[in-house]
């Protein structure tokens, strides 16, 4: 039996359905822009964070230190340009005498390089030791971290006391093996190293975590392959470990550096940077200087100069390391 053209076309239909069209959706322009502006809307308060506590008083600062305030509130303030930043190093000026910033800037230079390298070696020596599988590790390892919890200040309370002069631990120590006791907090030729000490105590166990946790994470398969050709463990490390630390490296270095830049609060406690400025660090310099009206212009040099070292300091260690990872490779 034939079918007609219309049953025949009802058959195909219902053979080959199709769907229906979809509704056209009309997106309007408030629509579109609001699409497009949402993302900056979610990073908005970051970005006015970062402006108002970050870029805005470094921009101020800079701008400030360029500038030579007024002595009396009759006269007005004096640019000067880069005066300010030539003055710190210049002998005829106050700032820049022997015993002041001059001697400031060499004393923090020589407190990063010696208080960062020691925290980092230590911190990687520690994890070293405490990535051992050993029953006493979680003792040792909260024995090691305990210092990282106490505010910097507390810590140097507590080394306040062991370089006590008559009752120090560290002089009653001295005595016992017949030496003579040090002048801890008294003798500006000790009062330096002695922050350093408490600067080391207090952050090696924090770096040594972040390289705990680095070495958690490396492949075994590569040790146990260099195990199989007869590598020593010394040779493992040298050639396996520390390379494949340097992420972690890189970042211990960045830490370390800008926290040893920044270092004041010992200072409080031990010495108040001695006379003439024997023990005394850029910072800690900076809080005092600024209690000058008359200084603030150096002062906000001082601070651009800070943030020009930790620059240099953070930007030299990205480029040795990623030379280092380039030539290993």
């Amino acid at each position: 039996m034939s079918l007609s053209e219309d049953e025949q076309k009802r058959v195909e239909r219902q053979a080959n359905p199709v769907a229906p069209p979809l509704p056209i959706i009309r997106v309007t322009l408030w629509q579109r822009l609001g699409r497009a502006i949402f993302p900056y809307l979610l990073i908005l308060p970051t970005a006015a964070f970062i402006v108002a506590f970050t870029i805005w008083p470094t921009i101020y600062a800079a701008i400030q230190s360029t500038i030579k305030p007024p002595r009396t509130a009759l006269q007005a303030a004096q640019f000067v340009g880069a005066k300010n930043y030539l003055d710190l190093f210049d002998s005829n000026t106050v700032i820049g005498q022997e015993d002041n910033f001059p001697r400031v800037f060499s004393n923090t230079l020589v407190f990063v390089v010696v208080t960062v390298p020691i925290s980092v070696v230590l911190a990687f020596l520690l994890a070293l030791l405490l990535n051992q599988k050993l029953k006493i590790t979680p003792i040792y390892r909260s024995a090691i971290f305990y210092p990282v919890l106490l505010p910097l200040i507390s810590a140097a309370s507590i080394w306040a006391y062991l370089f006590a002069d008559n009752f120090g631990l560290l002089n009653i120590a001295l005595r016992w093996v017949g030496l003579a006791p040090l002048g801890w907090t008294r003798d500006p030729a000790w009062t330096l190293p002695a922050i350093m000490l408490v600067v080391i105590w207090k952050q090696t166990g924090f770096y040594m975590i972040f390289y705990l946790a680095g070495l958690q994470n490396l492949p075994t398969d590569i040790y146990e392959a260099a195990q199989l050709d007869g590598a020593s463990a010394w040779r493992r490390i040298v050639s396996l470990t520390i390379p494949l630390l340097n992420g972690t490296t890189l970042f211990v270095l960045v830490v370390a550096g800008v926290g040893a830049f920044q270092t004041a609060d010992p200072l409080y406690i031990l010495g108040l940077g001695q006379p003439n400025n024997r023990s005394n660090l850029i910072l800690f310099y900076i809080y005092q200087r600024f209690s000058e009206p008359r200084d603030l212009g150096y002062v906000y040099a001082m601070t651009i100069l800070l943030l020009a070292m930790l620059l240099v300091f953070t930007v030299a260690n990205f480029l040795a390391l990623e030379r280092r990872g380039n030539y290993e490779d």
